[in-house]
């Protein structure tokens, strides 16, 4: 028995790599898997999601392929239903869809904004919108829900990276989504939880050239290392974890901590300009003023 044994489960983006590795491992503890991808055949005539959902089948497990536009309320909504109405029910939603099209600000088009926002930041919202109302309601009818969102971010939305406007603003408003979601959706039984993967993809391929493992050796950039995470948090054992951010690279997990208090300075009455010139030293103390350093820790 698996440890998603009866659980069903939607996973978009999920005709290639970390998507397809997520797919596979929750089709592989037990779970009834929609495998979501929105691109079409390619030369062997077949989709790749339904690629994914015969090397499901050949190991004996259940999935059906979906080509729903997740970023389209109607293609979300579509894809939640074909969930419910084919099987009865959904536990699990893994949010993974997204593209890049990088370029600085100052030359990055109008079109490559909205592309990347609407794929990332909307592509999460409306399934994750049309599996909350799911659950809410089988929760008001008085059942026991047990629903996982697991939303995909990424670093440079944690750290705000250069040359990626785009990508960086869905990623860091995804981030913030998650925990809102955790909140809204607690009370009827549903967690909801981000990773920001690092692995070998057709988005990174292009920068992780001469990373490839040697002979025998682990290989750190796999994108089957981040499906264990994901169908851990997708679990009943994981019941208590919500609103959090995690980043996954090879053999380790990092837990994420957001925007905190670092310090605070007060006066009398309104601030003058004058008075914060002069405490800025008592503000910002020991701690840099510049622009923060990606990584982990201080």
């Amino acid at each position: 028995m698996g440890l998603l044994e009866g659980k069903v489960a939607i996973v978009t983006g999920a005709g290639r790599g970390i998507g397809r590795c997520e797919a596979l491992k929750l089709a592989g503890e037990g779970a009834t898997v929609v495998v979501n991808d929105f691109d079409g055949p390619d030369d062997t005539g077949s989709t790749p999601a339904e690629q994914v959902v015969g090397q499901i089948e050949a190991t004996g497990g259940k999935a059906v392929a979906n080509r729903d536009d997740v970023a389209d309320f109607k293609g979300a909504e579509s894809l939640v239903d074909q969930a419910i109405q084919r099987y009865g029910q959904l536990d699990i939603l893994v949010n993974n869809a997204g593209f890049i099209r990088d370029a600085m600000s100052f030359s990055m088009s109008e079109a490559d904004f909205d592309a990347v926002v609407n794929v990332h930041l909307k592509g999460h919202f409306a399934p994750s919108h049309y599996a909350g109302a799911h659950w809410r309601e089988r929760s008001k009818a008085g059942e026991q829900v047990s629903g996982r969102i697991i939303n995909t971010v990424s670093e440079a939305g944690l750290y705000g990276l250069a040359g990626q406007m785009n990508y960086v603003a869905a990623k860091a408003g995804i981030a913030a989504m998650t925990i809102s979601l955790g909140r809204e959706l607690g009370k009827y039984g549903v967690t909801a939880n981000a990773i920001a993967p690092r692995a070998r993809t057709r988005m990174t391929e292009t920068v992780l050239t001469g990373l490839e493992p040697q002979e025998g050796q682990f290989d750190e950039w796999d994108p089957g290392n981040i499906a264990p995470v994901v169908a851990w948090l997708a679990s009943d054992a994981a019941a208590e974890v919500n609103g959090q951010v995690f980043v996954v690279f090879a053999n380790r997990v990092h837990l994420m901590n957001g925007w905190g208090l670092e310090s605070t300075i007060e006066t009398e009455g309104q601030w003058t300009v004058e008075d914060l010139v002069s405490r800025s030293e008592d503000l910002f103390a020991d701690r840099d003023r510049g622009l923060p350093q990606p990584g982990f820790g201080r």
